[in-house]
């Protein structure tokens, strides 16, 4: 590329480039990356370093720097970004022992990631979820199937996880052949991590065998850094032989740095910083600015969360020094210039990746292949494969006719769901007898009504409107749909709609329900903090007010032919947020 188009290209961009066409050497795509971050870092103040080792990075005008954001997801697809195509779990991947396979779905998953980001970016709306930051895989053994997340994994072999967690790398990242990265994929949670997830902002592994960690907990991680060139690692919450794992020099120096020669991005789970300090939780630093220390100093590059703005006081009260901030900087800005987020697109190729890609019939077609790869039969007496004049079926299960539930974990917005129950009714060509028996946690069979309920303009669902502050004030900064039954929470700091705080916000959820016979239903609902219910105006329920989280029921009767208006208004005050709610049917 020529000088003087790259000028125009970053005129362009917004990188300030001056009439005298002086290039900065930051702005110079000549240079390596590691030359244009030695370059920039020296000209960040204090203040902008903070904000870029933060996972939500503002812009910095002055010097052209664009907004980012490291979070974004893609377990088995691009995560909470729209519609995207939707893979099966990564445990059922793995179950299709097919890596060649799995690489060819990651592939997929970053032409869909790259095209979103590119339109983002061309729309001024990059953000969270939004960005080239992919937190996948998770590469951590699945041992005891109370910890809940095993689905994330690809099982509880270490080999396994390696060899898997390889190609998703390859997948996501490229195969190293272009001047630029595709994506940065991330290993995942480093280490020790398995559960139990109730207990680990708080839990310590103080016993564990040296070979357990030696060849349980480390292979897959070392596999990927030295033989997949991963660009970042995530710490873990939990602690290890007394330090948390965000603020461990054995894991994060000792291990990963200098006994492996990783030299990308650590990245911090989300909100782990935070539990050095907090009450109830790992306490082992005082205060937030000798946790941010803590932090920086072990080798955590970017926090998810917010601790790291106490970085400046920090340095001022002497915790940490402004040159042990330099590295992680440089570090981060290493990443980034290498992912071309600095550079014009007519020089970094993956820009040209159409949006057209998303949620392609070849993508889907993709997902059905590898949804039919993980199935394994362990015995058949003749029944399969159904016939369309098959007899005597019957299809019972509450998940048969969940399309929620096959979204699974992280998910993305698929065009189109195939539940059990409708496979089955078009294999057969016709509407068998369904029943969803007894719920997961309940011996009485109930069903949802939940997907009878209309919004104001008559879709089906509950409208909802969210406000970043607790009195409902001004106008709504995210406005939504739920079209199945609400399960909000915001652990590991996730949020309940993009753009909405994980604290200290309301939102007011709306939806209308035409009984079709007399009878007594059942509103259900789980939650923290305020709560309030109005049913055609009449308030129910009203409990506006900081609360431990409860489970609550209520009967709610109603008649033919009836319209009742339901209104359930929820108020989030600090810490953790949860908010469930349905309406439920029970069978006689």
């Amino acid at each position: 590329m020529k000088l003087k188009h790259f000028f125009a290209a970053a005129l362009l961009a917004g990188l300030p480039v001056t009439m005298s066409a002086q290039l900065l050497p930051y702005q110079n795509p000549s240079l390596s990356a590691e030359e244009r971050a030695e370059d920039l870092c020296k000209r960040l103040t204090l203040e902008e370093k903070t904000k870029l080792m933060m996972n939500s990075s503002p812009a910095i005008e002055r010097l052209g720097i664009p907004a980012f954001d490291w979070w974004s997801e893609a377990l088995h697809g691009v995560g909470r970004n729209g519609l995207a195509t939707v893979f099966p779990s990564c445990i059922g991947m793995a179950a299709s022992f097919d890596d060649d396979l799995i690489e060819e779905v990651f592939t997929a998953v970053s032409d869909e990631a790259r095209a979103k980001n590119t339109l983002a970016r061309k729309e001024g709306k990059v953000g969270k979820y939004k960005c080239l930051s992919f937190w996948t895989p998770n590469i951590n053994v699945f041992r005891d199937p109370r910890w809940g997340r095993g689905q994330e994994t690809y099982g509880e072999d270490p080999y396994m996880n390696g060899r898997m967690g390889l190609r998703v790398v390859k997948g996501l990242q490229g195969d190293g052949t272009d001047k630029y990265y595709k994506l940065h994929a991330c290993a995942k949670h480093y280490a020790v991590h398995s559960g139990p997830e109730k207990t680990r902002h708080r839990f310590d592994i103080e016993n564990l065998p040296a070979r357990e960690l030696w060849e349980t907990y480390l292979p897959a991680f070392k596999m990927l850094v030295q033989d997949g060139n991963v660009q970042q690692v995530m710490c873990a919450y939990q602690r290890f032989e007394g330090s948390p794992c965000c603020g461990s020099d054995k894991l994060l120096n000792s291990i990963l740095r200098y006994k492996w020669g990783f030299d990308g991005l650590v990245v911090s789970d989300c909100g782990a910083i935070g539990d050095f300090y907090r009450p109830g939780r790992h306490e082992v630093s005082k205060d937030a600015e000798a946790a941010s220390a803590l932090g920086v100093l072990s080798g955590t590059d970017v926090e998810c969360g917010s601790v790291y703005k106490n970085l400046p006081a920090a340095v001022k009260r002497g915790d940490i020094k402004e040159s042990d901030l330099d590295v992680s900087v440089k570090r981060l800005l290493k990443g980034r210039f290498e992912l071309g987020d600095f550079d014009p697109d007519s020089l970094v190729s993956w820009t040209s990746i159409p949006m057209s890609v998303v949620s392609s019939k070849e993508h889907r077609d993709l997902a059905r292949k590898m949804g039919r790869e993980q199935m394994v039969l362990l015995k058949n007496n003749g029944i399969l494969p159904l016939s369309s004049d098959a007899k005597n079926i019957m299809v019972m299960g509450p998940n048969a006719a969940d399309s929620t539930m096959m979204w699974g974990i992280y998910y993305g917005q698929p065009g189109h769901t195939v539940t059990a129950l409708e496979g089955l009714n078009a294999r057969t060509g016709r509407k068998l007898p369904y029943s969803r028996a007894c719920a997961v946690t309940q011996m009485t069979d109930r069903e949802s009504v939940f997907g009878s309920l209309t919004d104001s303009k008559g879709r089906q669902g509950m409208e909802a409107a969210y406000w970043n502050n607790t009195t409902m004030e001004g106008k709504p900064v995210v406005e939504t749909i739920y079209t199945a039954p609400i399960q909000l929470d915001n652990g590991g700091n996730t949020v309940f709609a993009p753009g909405v705080n994980l604290t200290n916000f309301t939102t007011s959820i709306k939806g209308s329900y035409v009984a079709d016979r007399d009878e007594t239903l059942n509103m259900v609902y789980n939650n923290d903090d305020g709560l309030r219910i109005i049913i055609n105006g009449d308030t129910v329920h009203n409990r506006w007010k900081t609360d431990p989280l409860g489970f609550r029921e209520r009967e709610f009767k109603v008649k033919k032919g009836q319209k009742y208006d339901i209104q359930v208004d929820y108020m989030q005050l600090e810490d953790d947020a949860t908010l469930n709610f349905d309406i439920l049917r029970t069978r006689e």
